[in-house]
């Protein structure tokens, strides 16, 4: 979409949500070359267009039945909609065939709206963890009054929580480095016998109580949590023109 960013790539496209099979997401492309899977008929859910920020969504009555579709117009235009069946009105009589929009930000408290709809809350692959982060941030918002501040304060206790993890790998790259040239000459007592040297390395990290992988590890298992760290931000409509310090006066743009 015109505006977006490269670097910074958001989901933009429709989604279907029913009671039994859950949230799914239906690419443009796959709306074009026709292969869409997801329930056509049903008697709960909701169909939307998701883009970053915002959702549009027709959210019909729990237990209506409804049919479900997508396809592509005109140019590059999609679309996403229901139909709900007609009513069969006698002569004389009137009747009303209604249904709800929801058409605003995605926020994680529109469950109240209409079930799944706080999915539309973009976290990725990540959301299990992405979510209780932006639940504790939102808690700091609530001290301070600034995104920024509730930032810094969950990173900082992110650092802390992990610091057991970096402590243990900070200590196993030192251990590391004290054995490197012990690991340079088995290297080159054993050149050309790779068999001896793995063995030589590895008699040498049993008798030095070495673990050659104890510094990436630790690192390894903090990564999911920042990345989901990152998402819960770039995600988040909050964030969308709110103040820092400054000249900083929107902390969702790059």
């Amino acid at each position: 979409p015109e505006g977006g960013s490269v670097f910074l790539p958001t989901y933009t496209g429709a989604a279907i949500y029913t009671d039994k099979d859950k949230f799914q997401k239906i690419a443009f492309s796959d709306i074009e070359q026709n292969k869409t899977e997801y329930p056509k008929q049903t008697n709960d859910g909701w169909v939307g267009l998701l883009q970053h920020y915002f959702v549009a969504a027709w959210l019909p009555k729990e237990g209506s039945p409804r049919e479900f579709f997508t396809r592509k117009l005109d140019g590059n235009i999609y679309s996403a909609g229901v139909i709900l069946p007609a009513l069969n009105i006698k002569s004389g009589e009137k009747a009303t065939l209604g249904t709800t929009l929801y058409a605003g930000p995605a926020e994680s408290n529109l469950d109240k709206v209409a079930p799944g709809l706080g999915l539309t809350v973009d976290y990725g692959w990540l959301t299990i963890l992405a979510t209780p982060l932006f639940w504790i941030m939102s808690l700091f918002y609530t001290w301070t009054s600034n995104w920024g501040i509730a930032i810094i304060l969950l990173t900082v206790l992110i650092k802390l929580l992990f610091f057991p993890l970096s402590a243990a790998s900070y200590l196993s790259m030192a251990k590391m480095r004290l054995v490197a040239p012990k690991l340079e000459k088995i290297k080159q007592q054993h050149e050309g016998d790779r068999e001896k040297l793995n063995r030589a390395m590895m008699e040498l990290y049993k008798t030095e109580k070495i673990n050659p992988l104890g510094g990436c590890l630790p690192m390894l298992i903090q990564i999911p949590v920042f990345i989901a760290l990152y998402w819960s931000i770039l995600a988040s409509v909050e964030l969308r023109y709110a103040p820092f310090f400054g000249c900083i006066t929107d902390l969702s743009a790059a």
